[in-house]
């Protein structure tokens, strides 16, 4: 049987051989199967052990530690949760030059976590709503070049579909953008039209990554958005708000409501409960809007820097727990929330002296933060 009689009836395999191929080339990581089928859900009981990541950024190396200091990946840098489950409440996108292969990672992790019975939920903050749009205006030129790479390589995969009569021919991915922009300088006009290929609507990125996020999530007591989630955003509907975010993303609906993802007061750019002054905190609107989610007892965010760390608004309704880690924001030191059933809430700081009179996050003396040292 010739080369060409082989392709004809073996398409879907050398399919997934070229995506293969090219997602290597792209992250240097091999991706396990996807479990099946995907799971798309608004809420989820309490596990065992919850762990609660902040922005990313585009810095690998941090996001790593932070995974490694709440133990969920080992020295291998293979998922070593159990059971855990994780949420990374958005803003993996831009500030970095390692945005893509942060995305591969967590999907991996994803897979790696659902074979032993874990959990990786991932979500959208404003930096990826911000990047469906096209609006790169917080994008490290570095991000620009690993955005470039990939589109060379997905553009080298899709020439080697178009050699096997059996596949459907690949479209253009650079379909219908333009060749220049203003106020873009000449060196830059590759990776932003690379950019946006991979991440507008429907786009190779965006529909294989974005569009799994969430944008608002229950699990157990707590309630997960980037920015903060007002009492009508709950009238509009927790899981219709997901609904629309993913629809919009994967070219299902042609927009969605700015009040959703774009204004000042939408789930991605809110800053009432973050406030880094916690009495400038909104906390009787807090209040109001947990009460609306049966079974709420805070809200966990991230979107504002906490320069002190980790810490706790309108007495631990508001979990604040972006600190800044990536070197494309303050290079903070990585810390992770913790929540399980024997010890309630904790802080896991990469901290080797901890500020013992830091008291931002009042919890039970049985209950303190606890210093951990994490791998650099």
């Amino acid at each position: 049987m010739d080369a060409d009689n082989t392709c004809k009836s073996l398409p879907n395999l050398y399919s997934s051989f070229v995506d293969t191929f090219v997602d290597f080339s792209v992250s240097e990581i091999f991706l396990p199967d996807p479990p099946s089928p995907p799971v798309f859900q608004t809420s989820y009981p309490s596990p065992n052990r919850l762990i609660a990541i902040g922005d990313l950024h585009g810095d690998l190396h941090k996001s790593k530690q932070a995974l490694r200091l709440a133990g969920l990946i080992d020295s291998q840098d293979q998922w070593s949760g159990g059971s855990s489950t994780l949420v990374q409440v958005g803003d993996v996108l831009d500030r970095g030059g390692q945005e893509l292969k942060i995305l591969y990672f967590l999907e991996k992790l994803k897979r790696q976590a659902a074979k032993v019975g874990g959990n990786v939920i991932t979500m959208n903050g404003n930096h990826e709503i911000m990047n469906v749009y096209g609006d790169f205006w917080c994008t490290h030129p570095s991000g620009l070049d690993e955005f470039q790479n990939w589109a060379d390589w997905f553009t080298i995969g899709n020439n080697m579909k178009r050699l096997c009569d059996g596949l459907e021919k690949p479209k253009d991915i650079y379909d219908g953008i333009p060749t220049s922009f203003p106020g873009v300088k000449e060196e830059y006009v590759n990776g932003f039209r690379a950019r946006i290929a991979a991440m507008r609507p429907q786009g190779p990125i965006a529909s294989r990554f974005l569009s799994k996020n969430m944008t608002v999530l229950v699990v157990g007591e707590s309630v997960f958005v980037h920015g903060g989630i007002l009492p009508h955003h709950v009238a509009y509907g927790l899981e219709r708000i997901n609904e629309e975010v993913r629809d919009w993303i994967t070219g299902l609906k042609e927009t969605v409501s700015s009040d959703l993802v774009k204004s000042g007061s939408s789930v991605v750019w809110l800053r009432k409960f973050s406030n880094e002054v916690a009495e400038d905190c909104d906390c009787s609107m807090l209040e109001h809007a947990l009460a609306t989610i049966p079974g709420a007892r805070r809200m966990i965010m991230g979107h504002t820097i906490q320069k002190g760390g980790i810490n706790a608004a309108c007495n631990n309704k508001a979990i604040r727990i972006d600190v800044g880690m990536s070197k494309g924001c303050i290079d903070g030191l990585p810390e992770v929330l913790e929540i399980s059933e024997d010890s309630g809430l904790r802080i896991l700081t990469s901290k080797s002296v901890y500020d013992q009179n830091r008291q931002d996050l009042m919890m039970p003396k049985q209950h303190e933060t606890r210093p951990m040292q994490v791998e650099v």
